[in-house]
């Protein structure tokens, strides 16, 4: 088990802190999974496990014990960084048992292990090659393996997948969640890409400006973003996110007179783009270009002064310039205060009482 405590960074000269007041615990056998913008912190909280910051507040402990001043080596961790760090000039073999050969580990051992990892990872007919000679995705591998023959219990990854092309990090998503199931590790992987997040995280600590703002196991985070920002985040393309205004009957969506059902204090209305649809009644919308996707169009439209997305199935989307009434589930609406947390309803109406004010 990880536990940062109250953990604060500021770099000497700076103006802001890179972390503040960052409480986190990551369960054994758990993998976390540390998203947000660039210089959003998340890296810094990465370095600062792994031992090679230290904190300027706070403490941090590996299984129970205070591991805040401890060297890297102390503190039972394996890190593989974004650019792989393998050396060049020497072998894949080479490359997965330096650590080993550096700590001076006995030969067979270091046979053994190597062919434990060459075999989990694929790698048993590369050995003889040099990393130039190797794929992306096989270098990726190289890095992994000199982590997995370490045996530490504590796997730190700081955007391992972000010089691969879509495909091959598709693939890598998978591999890298099945071996961390094999293995038992517990996993700290750093990305700015949310589908890694999503598709490989037991949970989701999203970060904003050295925050954390939410952490949740991924379905959660999508259906239920605690703030504007989470909100506008996650999702492909973001949650609609539309500005309200007084009305006679309540808030409305700015510049349409329609009443989306907020609760007192509400200033954004949220909703997915597929979980709007056509209705016979509902808030007006305007279509203004059309983005075809293959198994889905996405039509972006216009709803006052604001933008908004709705998805179709296939093709089947409004030509450009058709303005349509568009509805949804009550449970699919998301409200959010001026200072952008959520705002809960108290009992969400039908959407039949919505449209027909």
């Amino acid at each position: 088990m990880i536990e940062l405590s109250q953990i604060g960074k500021r770099w000497p000269g700076a103006a802001v802190a890179a972390l503040s007041d960052v409480d986190l615990t990551v369960g054994e056998g758990e993998l976390v999974a540390l998203l947000g913008p660039s210089g959003c912190g998340k890296s810094t909280t990465l370095r600062l496990i792994a031992g090679l910051d230290r904190p300027s507040a706070g403490r941090i402990a590996i299984a129970g014990r205070d591991v805040t001043e401890a060297p890297p080596e102390a503190r039972g961790v394996a890190m593989v960084f974004q650019n792989y760090a393998l050396f060049p000039h020497l072998s894949v073999r080479d490359n997965i048992l330096f650590g080993m050969q550096v700590r001076r580990a006995p030969k067979a051992e270091q046979a053994a292990r190597l062919a434990e990892a060459a075999a989990l990872l694929g790698l048993s007919e590369l050995l003889d090659r040099k990393p130039s000679a190797l794929s992306g995705g096989q270098q990726q591998r190289v890095a992994l393996g000199r982590a997995v023959v370490a045996r530490r219990p504590i796997l730190l990854m700081d955007e391992p997948l972000s010089n691969l092309d879509a495909l091959l990090r598709q693939e890598m998503r998978r591999e890298l969640r099945a071996l961390q199931r094999k293995l038992g590790l517990t996993v700290v992987f750093v990305t700015h890409d949310q589908a890694e997040a999503m598709s490989m995280a037991d949970r989701v600590v999203l970060m904003q400006a050295g925050r954390i703002v939410q952490q949740d196991a991924p379905a959660d985070l999508y259906a239920r973003p605690r703030c504007a920002f989470a909100a506008r985040f996650i999702g492909a393309p973001a949650m609609n996110l539309l500005p309200l205004e007084p009305g006679p009957a309540g808030q409305v969506a700015a510049g349409t007179g329609f009443a989306p059902g907020a609760p007192p204090g509400a200033a954004l209305f949220g909703v997915r783009p597929e979980a709007l649809r056509p209705a016979a009644r509902g808030l007006p919308a305007t279509v203004e270009a059309l983005e075809y996707l293959g198994a889905e169009t996405l039509a972006v439209c216009r709803v006052g002064a604001s933008p908004l997305s709705v998805r179709f199935p296939g093709a089947d989307a409004p030509p450009p310039g058709t303005t349509l009434a568009l509805g949804w589930d009550p449970a699919d609406a998301h409200f959010f205060g001026p200072d952008d947390q959520r705002v809960e309803a108290a009992t969400p109406a039908p959407f039949k009482e919505i449209a027909s004010r």
